[in-house]
């Protein structure tokens, strides 16, 4: 793909991106849901004992790097399950195949799976799948977010004090033990805090307004980058600490007018560390 391509040829592009991507996630939705074994179990381990990867993780990343690599041959690959691949064509996706994965193994619904595209190291493209909410979450870089077509709708800015605020923990201890400290700590000063288990949904659901604002450390970039997306263009505002982008350091996503003092706060509290 030619970074000088016009307007009207970027467009065309984006959609071809978008139209992969949205295919490769239903495909890989349904056989998550359909596909799901009665005695499913853990495949392997990964950071620690309890941060887990099942048979299906590995199955449906293999379904959509296969689709891509048919359809899109020079592209670059990067899965959470380890696919990998340079690629030629200036494009990357960026791949997890199910997040949420110990949500899907004791057989919650909040689970998803996450496909973005990167033009020259910038995500222009994301798709959020999640099959047993029945819906599908659609960004474009400069074109809105839609869920299931139609636009997405985030909440107004509500004062820090009244945010429902979702975040999520890692799966070594260290980690949680600094986590816990922060949430002990935040809980106090907004509304309610949630933690749903799947990162993708907790960002579409900022840019869809069933959170006010979300926070984590500690995500890959197949973890937030098409939920990234996807919350920025539904005119939330996403970064890590103050200047920075989203990172595995920290991500914050909320409106204009709730992400600076929740950012400031988050700050503060060396949300960004261990």
């Amino acid at each position: 793909m030619s970074t000088h391509a016009s307007p009207s040829d970027r467009t065309a592009q984006y959609a071809e991106l978008l139209g992969v991507a949205l295919d490769a996630a239903r495909r890989a939705g349904a056989l998550l849901r359909d596909g799901r074994p009665a005695d499913l179990g853990v495949a392997a381990t990964k950071s620690s004992q309890v941060d887990v990867v099942t048979e299906m993780d590995i199955a449906a990343e293999k379904l959509i790097t296969d689709h891509i690599g048919r359809l899109r041959p020079d592209d670059g690959l990067l899965g959470e399950e380890g696919a990998s691949r340079a690629g030629t064509s200036g494009v990357r996706w960026v791949i997890d195949p199910l997040d949420g994965t110990v949500n899907y193994l004791y057989g919650l619904p909040s689970w998803a799976v996450s496909i973005a595209a990167e033009w020259d190291g910038e995500v222009v493209v994301g798709v959020v799948e999640a099959p047993m909410r029945g819906e599908t979450y659609q960004a474009v870089l400069g074109g809105g977010a839609l869920v299931n077509g139609a636009p997405a709708r985030r909440r107004p800015a509500p004062e820090l004090s009244h945010a429902l605020v979702g975040t999520g923990f890692g799966y070594v201890a260290q980690r949680r033990a600094a986590q816990a400290e922060v949430v002990r700590t935040l809980l106090p000063q907004v509304r309610d805090i949630r933690r749903g288990g799947s990162a993708a949904i907790d960002l579409v659901d900022v840019g869809c307004g069933r959170l006010d604002a979300y926070y984590e450390r500690g995500l890959n970039p197949w973890d937030l980058a098409a939920g990234d997306l996807f919350a920025r263009e539904a005119g939330a505002l996403t970064g890590g600490r103050p200047g920075e982008r989203a990172s595995g350091d920290l991500t914050v996503a909320a409106p204009t007018g709730l992400f600076e003092p929740l950012q400031q706060h988050l700050e503060a509290l060396g949300a960004w560390h261990d």
